[in-house]
């Protein structure tokens, strides 16, 4: 039997293109626009002449010494999680103890404190710690709001791995660190690379830690160097969208290298 187009359907992904490209059109285009251009044509119009003194005048403007700070931030971010989620997934999914699932539980409390709420009381530790305005005063506090959603996506993929396994190891006179590096981390890969793209979006987005912990030029990174394309006298829009594009980048590239793992990653939360 033949079947019915289905029209409303249709309609719906067309609009839901219209919505989803348009920006993405109107981003694209004003980079390769002037500010002349675009104040003059408004931001729907196609470009009359091409050029990439957009994306050039962002790194004039310190935008590289910006993104290499966003950089240095996300890396470190990353080693930290990975350095210490994986351990703490591991005894968190193999120990039977109630003390060790009292902590996991006090541990997530994490996911249901914005950071908003503690900002003031980690600006004066940062400040006393001898931090404020440093790289590292953004790097620690991110990477600790990270670490709660982490251990959960790990501890989830990690539950998947089959007991039969961890016994056919143990049989073999495995100790807990062999089978934690020869077994779980290995099988726990989709895991993996969930928490290090988890954890570069949070790094490379990262805005309120930056802005309240940094005040120079020299630790800026690329969130708040967006506002150098405020001035007093109006908004570079070309500029800023194109200082925009260079930012997405990274973490773009990120996530199509990493998106498959990513998606099998978060398939494991709910554990077994």
């Amino acid at each position: 039997m033949r079947r019915r187009p289905n029209y409303l359907a249709g309609a719906g992904s067309i609009v839901w293109l219209l919505l989803v490209g348009l920006p993405l059109y109107v981003m694209l285009a004003a980079t390769l626009r002037t500010r002349q251009d675009y104040a003059a044509n408004g931001p729907v119009s196609l470009p009359d002449t091409f050029t990439l003194d957009n994306f050039t005048g962002a790194f004039d403007s310190g935008f590289g010494q910006y993104f290499f700070n966003t950089l240095v931030v996300t890396a470190c971010v990353i080693g930290i999680v990975v350095l210490l989620v994986p351990p703490l997934a591991y005894a968190i999914v193999r120990s039977r103890g109630k003390a060790t699932s009292a902590i996991f539980r006090l541990f997530l409390l994490g996911l249901a404190i914005p950071a908003q709420a503690v900002i003031v009381p980690m600006f004066y530790l940062i400040s006393e710690a001898g931090l404020y305005d440093n790289l590292l005063g953004v790097i620690l506090p991110t990477a600790a709001f990270c670490l709660p959603m982490s251990a959960l996506i790990l501890s989830g993929a990690m539950r998947d791995i089959s007991p039969e396994l961890y016994e056919a190891m143990a049989m073999d006179g495995a100790s807990p660190r062999r089978m934690f590096f020869q077994l779980v981390m290995p099988l726990s890969r989709g895991g993996l690379s969930t928490i290090v793209v988890f954890s570069a979006l949070q790094a490379w987005n990262g805005f309120l830690f930056p802005l309240v912990l940094t005040q120079s030029d020299s630790t800026k990174v690329v969130t708040l160097g967006l506002y150098n394309f405020q001035t007093e006298h109006g908004i570079d829009i070309p500029g800023l969208l194109g200082a925009v594009v260079l930012s997405m980048v990274p973490i773009l590239l990120v996530y199509l290298f990493a998106r498959r793992a990513l998606v099998q990653g978060l398939m494991g939360v709910g554990g077994k």
